[in-house]
């Protein structure tokens, strides 16, 4: 067994690579604002961070494991390890999803991308900045922060709709790019499947602070 300031310092260890996992996704997404304009450099960026992904994962999963095998932890520390795991899990999945858009930038014709560019301009800004907000409330136990994230999927939800009606829209008026629309669309679900993965968690934050999930009680 370790000393109890040891212990301490492997939590500070995983809750500061949690923070750099935060950064290192919101700072991706946003840059799919970029990304979908063709800018062939913001492309590779984003694809080129899956390694840093699967460090920080890593790191993550690996301090948790030590801590809940090896130091038995109880009450709010336990809350913090556990849902420190499946932040994990959400991030990689935002994270990947993130690269799954770089990958249709590149055969998206920036002009078609175009036709839905103030509406995912606004999906990226507002998807990291719940990612952001989500893990520093999961971090500091702010529960209103949280229901803050929740507030914003709503944001996301009505993008989302938006881009529908306009992709229909072209696709009634035999627009020549016609068959790029469909790739166009699913960038829009992928912003709003991410902004889920925020949601979720949101929700591990107010578990940490409450002991309880409020939206995903289920899962």
């Amino acid at each position: 067994m370790i000393t109890r300031s040891e212990f301490r310092h492997q939590l500070e260890e995983i809750d500061e690579t949690l923070g750099r996992f935060s950064e290192k996704t919101a700072k991706d997404i946003r840059a799919l604002a970029l990304a979908l304009t063709g800018d062939a450099d913001t492309i590779d960026e984003v694809l080129g961070g899956a390694k840093s992904e699967r460090r920080l994962r890593t790191a993550i999963e690996d301090g948790c494991l030590d801590i809940m095998l090896l130091q038995q932890p109880i009450a709010g520390d336990l809350r913090f390890v556990s849902g420190s795991f499946r932040l994990v899990s959400d991030l990689t999945h935002i994270d990947e999803m993130s690269r799954d858009v770089a990958y249709l930038a590149k055969s998206l014709p920036a002009e078609v991308s175009a036709k839905l560019k103030e509406h995912l301009d606004f999906a990226a800004d507002r998807v990291a900045t719940m990612v952001e907000e989500a893990v520093e409330a999961f971090r500091t136990t702010d529960v209103d922060k949280a229901r803050g994230v929740f507030a914003m999927d709503d944001d996301i939800d009505d993008i989302y709709l938006a881009a529908e009606g306009v992709v229909v829209d072209l696709i009634k008026a035999s627009e020549t790019r016609a068959k790029y629309l469909p790739e166009l669309l699913m960038v829009a679900k992928y912003f709003e499947r991410m902004g889920d993965d925020a949601v979720r968690i949101a929700d591990w934050a107010v578990f940490r602070a409450t002991g309880a999930r409020e939206m995903t009680k289920g899962e």
